[in-house]
């Protein structure tokens, strides 16, 4: 059984490209192009350059210990968190602007959602001098205030997007629309494992470095390059995809994602995509997305801006489907506490999104020998408005 992406760009029934006729030479140049020149040395060597020297990597593996102790198992933690930009979305901005300087493109844009991509694309767009347009829901842009004020200080121009309900979904519906307009001079660098056929996969391996650097790591700490168990959030995946890629055909370690179920999966306020979402087409790519039953899609709601999207890469769609992944639903409550708890325990304030990754312990027992990988996606400094707001309390 394989979870990789086959020469059409399908994760099983799952991938593609559905685009535009204006977009068609942009995509086909990409997909023939992204292979040869991810291969090639000299990019290689510019890329992992900038992953040590700039980027700070290898991201730490961290033992957990009182965590651990909470639950009774070996709980580590991959700090993409302490990267430059303060997660993991640095690896792939990294990664597709050198791509797409080396297609001669000299104009980029990008989605965000809770503005971690917008500013790691708007960090590299300073460091290589060009021009950097990022789109925005108005929603997000209120409550991640301060990413945007990072973005503009970097140089960036943020658009607030009012379509919808103002919020990750919309941000790449703008995106689209420009690259639509913009067709010769622009890359789209999409955030996550989503849209046309090849971005799910370029996206993947760039950042396949976290689960790269979990194999070493893990063998290092515990004298086998596996662990028992991956865990992971999971929104559009890219963070997941990157802790899971080099694990993908490893029977003996098993995967665990959260999805954010919002208010709770029956209430009509989530984006537990997994759980309710059916087959659609969504943002280029054939995937499972949150649609009524005439096909309209269906404003998702989660207290995460990260993970609030009605759909899923098909990667993670597939692996769902064919049972490699277990998907739990996080609701806001269990992340909020998830976030908590690690913050009184081991000193580390997560993002929100990060947080329903940390709330998996909340649902599933594990064995005292288990070793659990959590990837511990992004840093809480975005979140601190929300979590004042909420005035969580001793």
């Amino acid at each position: 059984m394989s979870f990789d992406v086959n020469e059409a760009g399908f994760y099983g029934d799952f991938g593609g490209a559905y685009v535009p006729e204006i977009l068609y030479a942009n995509v086909e140049t990409l997909k023939n192009e992204y292979k040869k020149i991810l291969a090639d040395p000299d990019f290689q060597t510019e890329f992992q350059d900038l992953l040590a020297n700039y980027v700070g990597r290898p991201s730490p593996l961290y033992l957990a210990k009182r965590l651990s102790e909470r639950y009774g198992c070996k709980i580590y933690l991959k700090r993409e968190d302490l990267n430059h930009t303060g997660a993991h979305k640095i690896n792939n901005a990294i990664g597709q602007i050198l791509l797409a300087r080396r297609m001669g493109k000299t104009r980029i844009i990008a989605e965000t959602g809770a503005g971690q991509h917008g500013v790691a694309t708007a960090t590299v767009c300073a460091l290589m001098g060009m021009e950097c347009i990022v789109y925005m829901g108005k929603t997000d842009v209120e409550r991640q205030n301060l990413n945007v004020r990072k973005m503009e200080m970097l140089g960036a121009k943020v658009v607030p997007v009012t379509s919808g309900n103002m919020t990750l979904k919309d941000a790449c519906n703008e995106a689209i629309r420009d690259w639509c307009c913009h067709p010769a001079d622009t890359f789209y660098v999409i955030g996550s494992t989503v849209g046309p056929h090849p971005y799910p996969d370029l996206v993947a391996q760039l950042q396949s470095v976290i689960s790269k650097e979990i194999k070493w790591q893990t063998k290092e700490k515990e004298g086998r390059d596996y662990p028992d168990y991956l865990v992971a959030c999971v929104g559009g995946g890219s963070n997941a995809a990157g802790t899971i890629y080099e694990y993908l055909d490893e029977p003996r370690t098993k995967i665990i994602l959260a999805e954010a179920a919002g208010k709770g999966i029956d209430t009509g306020e989530s984006a537990a995509t997994i759980h309710l979402g059916t087959v659609g087409i969504l943002h280029g790519a054939k995937t499972l997305l949150m649609q009524d039953a005439d096909g309209q899609v269906q404003e998702p709601y989660s207290i995460s801006a990260g993970l609030d999207y009605p759909g899923i890469g098909p990667m993670h769609a597939n692996m769902s489907k064919k049972g490699r992944s277990e998907v739990l639903a996080v609701t806001d409550d269990e992340a909020l506490t998830a976030a908590m708890e690690l913050t009184r325990l081991e000193g580390i304030i997560p993002a929100l999104e990060s947080a329903h990754a940390l709330a998996v312990f909340q649902q599933k027992k594990f064995k005292k020998d288990d070793v659990i990988v959590l990837c511990l996606s992004g840093r809480g400094d975005k979140d601190m408005e929300t979590y004042i707001q909420l005035k969580i309390k001793n």
